[in-house]
């Protein structure tokens, strides 16, 4: 009876640690809230970057160089990075010649939007770094030549709405640069990672057109499109014009190191490290 008392027991562990390594490893805390997947990624902030391995080279290669090609065309274009992290793509993009932008990076960890102001330092005075949630994005429609999410729709509690969002914001013409998770672990990502055959019918769906989903990781599909449309934009305006209160959706206006809604009287400050901090608001 000891004996299968014991097995039980160790059934048990076994199953639970099973569950424990697919919530926590491969899910990464997607299912047990926003909460839990913010928590992890403040808790790797600082090692990010040695966990994943980037290789900045392939990072310009295959990210930065052919996205600013893409944008040439257009004067002194504006781009939104979406759960931007350790500002991955802020890097690839910024270090190209040809790209003459600005950046608007968000992320919900703030510990890693802190990690990203010390990695992309020497472009600051054309990254604004963000702190928010990527499920309803603060920005008036129209308003980025270029919106990217990477590695990150599949630990959003709603990825259709996340990718609803992303093309909102996105100007006619723009550019949307996204992932998709595929492989073995993909499958254990259920209304999560969408099946590689169906994602590119997906983005089909949205407005946009010129999609092009190629393999790009191990790990991801990588998708280009453009939002239909009649190609306008570039040129970059002040945050205060696209921006919108969090909280009512109203305009907001500079006061010292904070944006103030004259609406609902909600103000969002600066951190010491220059993030604006939407997702804090104060009164």
């Amino acid at each position: 009876m000891n004996w299968i008392a014991l097995g039980a027991g160790l059934v048990t562990i076994l199953a639970l640690g099973l569950l424990l390594y697919w919530q926590l490893i491969i899910a990464e805390g997607t299912y047990l809230g926003p909460r839990i997947v913010v928590l992890l990624y403040d808790w790797s902030a600082r090692v990010y970057e040695r966990i994943k391995q980037y290789d900045s080279g392939d990072e310009q290669w295959f990210l930065g160089i052919p996205l600013a090609r893409a944008l040439e065309w257009v004067p002194a274009p504006l781009v939104l990075d979406v759960a931007t992290g350790t500002g991955r793509l802020p890097r690839a993009l910024l270090r190209q010649p040809a790209f003459e932008g600005r950046v608007i990076a968000i992320d919900l960890s703030r510990k890693m939007l802190n990690q990203a102001t010390h990695e992309t330092a020497q472009f600051s005075d054309r990254i604004t770094y963000i702190w928010q949630d990527a499920q309803e994005l603060p920005f008036d429609d129209g308003t980025f030549d270029a919106v990217t999410c990477l590695e990150a729709l599949e630990f959003t509690p709603n990825p259709r709405k996340v990718l609803h969002e992303l093309v909102r914001v996105l100007r006619p013409g723009g550019v949307l640069l996204v992932t998709n998770r595929i492989g073995r672990d993909a499958r254990l990502l259920p209304a999560r990672a969408f099946p590689r055959d169906t994602f590119g019918d997906v983005l089909a769906a949205l407005p946009l057109e010129s999609i092009k989903v190629r393999p790009w990781q191990v790990e991801y599909d990588l998708a280009w499109a453009v939002k239909t449309g009649s190609p306008r934009g570039g040129g970059i305006r002040p945050l205060p014009e696209f921006l919108r209160c969090p909280v009512c959706a109203h305009r907001m206006e500079w006061q010292d190191r904070s944006l103030k809604c004259a609406a609902c009287e909600h103000t969002y400050s600066a951190g010491e490290d220059g993030v604006l901090e939407l997702a804090r608001p104060q009164r």
